[in-house]
């Protein structure tokens, strides 16, 4: 990794000079969509050139915002699949017994010899004891999952 942000820092470096200058590193921002004006880049900067080591450092700080980004996208359509999911079980905001039950069984998944009680399985994730599962108590079944992936009912 550190030999390819030398080989980005070597070619951003047009004089030679061991340093990238704000303009130098506004010209890689521009190109990857990142675009943002001299005086913005030196304040998150604060300084008018980097040496190596802070332009290491600077790429390393990009890469970990940019991550973040990513992993908050895939928070995003984990909530949207979990919204869907809890509307095929839900009727009235809350998954009772009988919709839980109704919903595996047209799933396949459920067999009246070999499965638990849906009783026990709400249980399980009912929070507030209410006898029937909310939003937050689904989504909080469906995240707790066995090393099949599936989640424990």
């Amino acid at each position: 990794m550190r030999h390819d942000i030398r080989k980005i820092f070597d070619k951003l470096d047009e004089d030679g000079d061991g340093l990238v200058s704000l303009g130098e590193l506004k010209g890689l921002l521009d190109k990857i969509g990142a675009c943002t004006d001299l005086d913005e880049l030196q304040s998150l900067v604060g300084k008018t050139s980097l040496n190596f080591i802070n332009f290491s450092l600077f790429y390393e700080a990009m890469v970990k915002k940019n991550n973040g980004d990513e992993k908050r996208k895939e928070d995003n359509n984990l909530e949207d699949d979990l919204v869907e999911a809890f509307k095929v079980f839900d009727g009235d905001g809350f998954i009772c017994c009988e919709e839980l039950q109704k919903v595996l069984t047209r799933l396949g998944l459920w067999d009246e010899k070999e499965g638990s009680d849906c009783k026990s399985m709400i249980h399980m994730y009912d929070t507030n004891l209410d006898g029937v599962l909310d939003y937050e108590e689904f989504k909080n079944m469906m995240l707790v999952s066995n090393s099949d992936g599936i989640p424990s009912l």
